[in-house]
């Protein structure tokens, strides 16, 4: 098992690109279900969640290419409809194979899901919807088992928006019968991206993007090419280091518009912010300390939770108190215990978190990674401190980040993998 060790104290600066975005690939991965022929997919990030749902696809019956420039060519011919437990409990993605199975083959049996262990996402809104198209369901021995002599479009209206749920039952809509309207959708980036690939297969789909999609069923869909939009996520995270680092870093390769609460909330903190069509830069290379800033976390186009962690790690070195707070999963503060042996002050009331920042440094120290983006947001601490920084666990950070040592690496930091005796 590896680790990250981080010597910190490196000021940032440079340019680096942004890669594909994993929250995008995954369900566009599992796209290419619904079209026989040859599907290729351009900037696909090399991640372990990548390899997860390749090794996944391949159990179902797709042939897989890997090309050298992040190019992934599918030729689906279904063989099978089993998601098994050994490949599905390793991501919680996985479901995102049960609205298309179903949709072309009629039935599906997937395994329960695994994943981050960041609090509870239940899959009742996928299998809810699924429902309302006309599939029977049925949960037995920790999978799910769902079968339709073909869906038929309805009317399908989330409690709360779900992007999981959202991208299950749109790509099923596909190849429905007649018209489904999806109310309270998720709005995020990577739904858009979803079905604008889903639209290049020859789908009928209006309204991506906004709380309401029409989706108009066809008798069979088409392979296309299709580009991955860049990782905001990953964007966000190394803008944070540069202010960290009180450094300037440009992200190239990326949409801002993808970030603007986010980038709103960096702005109020002192680090400066400027933009272009495809890039950001963050430069807190004139400030002597960070002013605290208070966050909620939100669906899009909210704050992402999905940096709240990394942004928490940010306040801990600003003059003043902030508050964060977090809306969309329970248990998304377990990178605190591990920041408070780092030297934070940080105080947890159910989900809100009260950050006393210091303009004093990090503590070095050894740490475990408990998630996906707790594990950036210790090693976004390991830039600040004084002397080694070591991240253990480092397993979480290869399921959604391409990469993120070297890139750091180019950007000035002293970040190297070891081996975790």
């Amino acid at each position: 098992m590896d680790r990250i060790a981080v010597n910190g104290r490196r000021r940032l600066n440079g340019e680096v690109a942004a890669s594909g975005a994993k929250n995008s690939a995954l369900p566009i991965l599992f796209a290419t279900l619904l079209a026989e022929g040859e599907n290729i997919l351009e900037n696909i990030p090399d991640l372990a969640d990548i390899h997860s749902t390749n090794n996944l696809l391949a159990t179902l019956g797709c042939k897989i290419q890997f090309q050298d420039n992040k190019c992934v060519i599918l030729r689906p011919k279904i063989i099978a409809t089993e998601a098994p437990y050994d490949l599905v409990r390793k991501m919680r993605a996985s479901i995102l194979c049960l609205g298309p199975l179903v949709a072309k083959e009629g039935s599906a049996k997937v395994s329960l899901p695994g994943g981050c262990a960041i609090g509870a996402r239940p899959i009742n809104f996928h299998l809810e919807a699924l429902k309302k198209l006309g599939a029977e369901i049925k949960l037995e021995e920790g999978y799910v088992f769902a079968k339709a002599q073909r869906l038929i479009g309805d009317r399908v209206i989330f409690d709360i928006p779900t992007v999981g749920g959202t991208e299950n039952i749109l790509m099923a809509a596909t190849l429905a019968k007649g018209e489904t309207v999806i109310e309270n959708a998720a709005r995020e980036p990577e739904i858009l991206d979803l079905a604008n690939c889903l639209k290049g297969m020859g789908a009928k789909i209006e309204g991506a993007g906004t709380s309401k999609i029409f989706v108009q069923g066809v008798d069979e869909l088409k392979p296309t090419n299709h580009r991955i939009i860049a990782d905001r996520i990953e964007v966000g995270t190394l803008l944070i280091a540069a202010g960290l680092t009180l450094g300037r870093v440009k992200v190239k390769n990326c949409n801002p518009t993808h970030l603007e609460a986010f980038l709103d909330k960096l702005e109020e903190s002192g680090i400066k912010i400027m933009k272009g069509s495809d890039w950001i830069e963050a430069d807190a290379t004139q400030l002597q300390k960070l002013k605290p800033v208070s966050i909620t976390t939100a669906p899009f186009p909210g704050f992402p939770t999905d940096l709240q962690a990394q942004f928490m790690t940010l306040m801990c070195v600003a003059d003043g108190t902030s508050l964060i707070q977090e809306t969309i999963f329970e248990n998304r503060f377990m990178h605190v215990p591990e920041l408070l042996r780092m030297g934070a002050k940080i105080t947890i009331n159910s989900r809100l978190a009260s950050v006393q920042g210091e303009s004093a440094l990090f503590q070095a120290a050894t740490v475990m990674a408990t998630d996906l983006r707790a594990s950036a947001s210790l090693i976004l601490a390991g830039l600040n401190a004084e002397g080694t920084t070591r991240v253990k666990r480092i397993y979480h950070l290869d399921r959604g980040y391409e990469n993120l040592e070297s890139k750091l690496r180019h950007l000035g930091a002293d970040v190297t993998r070891e081996k975790d005796i």
